[in-house]
């Protein structure tokens, strides 16, 4: 399969200008699957801007705010 960072970076939310990941969604997912996180775009925007990408934070938000 091949890569479409170029339109995966008009949609990722990701926050986080450093990561060498940023539109590049396999290569994030698997990253944040190995460390038992979620990546950005499982987060609405003020979440995501927490940097916690815990499952338990991800279960926290969706209880709280159903209607996402």
């Amino acid at each position: 399969m091949e890569c479409t960072k170029d339109k995966n970076l008009d949609m990722c939310n990701c926050s986080y200008e450093g990561c060498p990941r940023k539109g590049m969604c396999c290569q994030c997912i698997a990253y944040h699957r190995a460390k038992g996180h979620l990546p950005a775009c499982y987060f609405p925007p003020d979440a995501e801007r927490t940097y916690d990408r815990s499952i338990e934070y991800f279960i926290e938000i969706y209880q709280k705010n159903k209607h996402l």
